[in-house]
């Protein structure tokens, strides 16, 4: 019974890195580029290795991923308060190489977050993986996300987006056409969704030029991702592991956006510059 009671103390014992500390660590880890935690403890010094297991540092930064999400919004909300246009878009993250699909057992721990097989028409490629979907500002700041399987079309993404937007004009792209779902995001939080037409459609104009020109803010930052974030390289095992890793990446990328506004008085897309 001693021996219970001493282990139970044990356990109890405050941690030698706190919450704050262990968020801190894996967005300055991205911010730097090492996404592999095996890569990040073999780089820090001693003083702060020694505080913490690196598995025990994996289990913590999954469990912490809601207050992760509450701080990426309290950032967002500090750019886009007084915004009233957004731009919509997706990206395909692949998981493993279709051929490796059958047999990978990477992210299939439940039946409701299993990865598919999925087309990205603007890359025309198949994949086999997640689609990263995300609502960003026109000043390039990432208001909503959100990870489906690559089968989900983008069309249903919009669904939710009444429950977080309203009295904006939102721009999207041909895979967001839908008679039924512009006039249901306009009755339901008057949301203008406005997308080009295909050529073959009755009444079609090209899309004013300003817009088309502007959606080009949201590719850019999935090029940022991509490149500096690395978001397309993946070392999780679980789902929820992944999900943590892209939402700490996205993040890191508005923790150095709002640095750069808010410290520097620079570019917020200045992502490359050291802030130190």
């Amino acid at each position: 019974m001693r021996f219970i009671q001493q282990q139970l103390a044990v356990q109890r014992k405050r941690p030698c890195m706190s919450d704050l500390e262990v968020i801190s660590l894996s967005l300055t880890a991205e911010y730097l580029g090492v996404d592999s935690e095996s890569d990040l403890f073999r780089k820090l010094p001693s003083c702060l290795a020694c505080k913490i297991e690196r598995t025990v540092y994996n289990r913590r930064k999954r469990r912490l991923l809601p207050y992760l999400d509450v701080i990426r919004m309290k950032l967002a909300e500090s750019f886009n308060e007084f915004e009233n246009m957004f731009i919509v878009d997706s990206m395909p993250l692949e998981i493993c190489k279709i051929a490796r699909s059958s047999r990978s057992r990477i992210c299939k721990e439940e039946l409701y977050s299993m990865p598919a097989k999925g087309y990205c028409a603007s890359q025309k490629l198949y994949y086999y993986g997640y689609k990263l979907h995300a609502v960003c500002s026109l000043q390039g700041v990432f208001q909503s996300i959100d990870l489906t399987p690559a089968n989900v079309h983008d069309i249903h993404y919009l669904d939710d987006i009444s429950l977080q937007l309203s009295d904006c004009t939102l721009l999207g792209d041909k895979g967001h056409l839908s008679t039924a779902i512009q006039l249901n995001l306009f009755e339901t939080a008057n949301i203008r969704l406005d997308t080009p037409k295909r050529v073959n459609q009755k009444g079609y104009k090209p899309q004013f030029r300003l817009f088309r020109k502007s959606r080009k803010r949201i590719e850019t930052l999935f090029s940022q991702l991509c490149d500096q974030f690395m978001v397309r390289r993946n070392y999780a095992k679980s789902f929820d592991g992944f999900k943590t890793r892209i939402l700490t990446k996205i993040t890191a990328m508005t923790i150095i956006q709002y640095i750069n506004k808010n410290i520097f008085g620079r570019n917020i897309n200045n992502l490359k510059i050291s802030i130190i």
